[in-house]
């Protein structure tokens, strides 16, 4: 049977509204591309920002999904590193593993790749650049493993990575108190990764009872609902005034401006919330002498380092985050129920 020419894809229409529309197959245009067979993907909290028309999108674009695991079908001249018919992870961050960058462990900054950033995986194939090196290898093929072992799988291509940044950035440490900002994936995955690190407290600030339960399954200790001047002063009492670490996971300046205030002098905040109308004070850090670091994960070097194994080895469960699944075709619904905050995170079946 001859291939087809089109492929149904998510389309951002404009404000609130997702369609699915047939386009183009993707083709190979650079010799290290690879076209990827998208098996499962899923609507990221920072897909939302243009959703709900907080950021400026151009109606009726290519949707602005990042994250999947898929099949390789065709690959450019120059990859060596991937086959057709192997099952990998579709990193968000395409780093080259040889800059400076790339080899001291921050393939999310690559300084060899300008557009070093996945878009469109939400969709039933993806041209993936610059996949020699940031393409990980999975064991097998899909039908391998249980639908929960996807879901593990999928959360390293983003937010597993991105958490485990948080806390890498933040540098936690064996028997550190870490305190993490944001209840939704990526705060989920950062309460694991401090867990991983060795932190001994870890308090966690939802004020949803399902988003209270799963952070506890994953490592925390203590929740504080509170916002606001009343959120600060308890987390400052938890953490016996202030935190070692702080993981800064939502982007706002509420969030940012929480975070500096409730750690400790000498301490350092693991920023990967995307930001969102920050206004970064140095005073209120300077006298302090509170750190900032943080930015777009080493989904590579996390994932091949530690992270696979991790999950392969049922050492850790970050698949938990998905606490709903769409077919392809219901990707309005997937984005209202984040949106709404109905679920933590959308799960998406592309193909069984």
């Amino acid at each position: 049977m001859a291939k087809s020419s089109t492929m149904k894809t998510a389309i951002f229409e404009s404000a609130g509204h997702m369609a699915i529309e047939e386009v183009p197959m993707p083709q190979i245009e650079q010799p290290d591309d690879v076209i990827l067979r998208v098996v499962r993907t899923c609507v990221c909290g920072s897909d939302l920002w243009p959703f709900r028309g907080i950021n400026a999108s151009a109606p009726h674009s290519a949707n602005p999904g990042h994250e999947a695991i898929g099949i390789v079908e065709e690959v450019g001249s120059e990859i060596t590193s991937v086959k057709p018919g192997d099952f990998v992870i579709a990193p968000f961050t395409h780093g080259c593993g040889k800059c400076r960058a790339c080899l001291a462990g921050y393939d999310g900054s690559c300084m060899a790749h300008s557009d070093n950033f996945s878009v469109g995986d939400q969709g039933q194939y993806l041209r993936f650049q610059h996949a020699q090196w940031s393409l990980v290898k999975i064991p097998g093929k899909p039908s391998d493993y249980s639908e929960g072992m996807l879901k593990n799988l999928l959360t390293l291509s983003d937010v597993m990575a991105t958490g485990y940044h948080a806390a890498r950035t933040a540098r936690v440490e064996q028997g550190d108190t870490v305190i993490v900002l944001g209840d939704g994936a990526v705060g989920q995955c950062g309460i694991i990764a401090a867990k991983m690190m060795g932190a001994k407290r870890i308090i966690s600030t939802s004020r949803h009872a399902d988003r209270q339960a799963l952070a506890a399954e994953f490592g925390a200790t203590d929740n504080v609902a509170e916002r606001g001047d009343e959120g600060v002063a308890k987390l400052l009492e938890l953490s016996n005034g202030g935190a070692d670490a702080v993981l800064e996971c939502v982007g706002t300046d509420a969030s940012f401006q929480e975070a500096a205030a409730v750690a400790r002098p000498g301490a350092l905040i693991g920023r990967v919330g995307l930001p969102h109308d920050q206004q970064i004070s140095g005073e209120g850090t300077f006298y302090r002498n509170v750190g900032l670091a943080g930015g777009p994960a080493s989904v590579t070097t996390y994932d091949k380092a530690v992270l696979l194994d991790a999950v392969l080895n049922a050492e850790i469960e970050p698949g938990k985050v998905f606490t709903d699944t769409f077919a392809l075709d219901d990707i309005q619904a997937a984005y209202e129920a984040m949106d709404n905050r109905k679920t933590i995170k959308s799960y998406v079946i592309v193909e069984d």
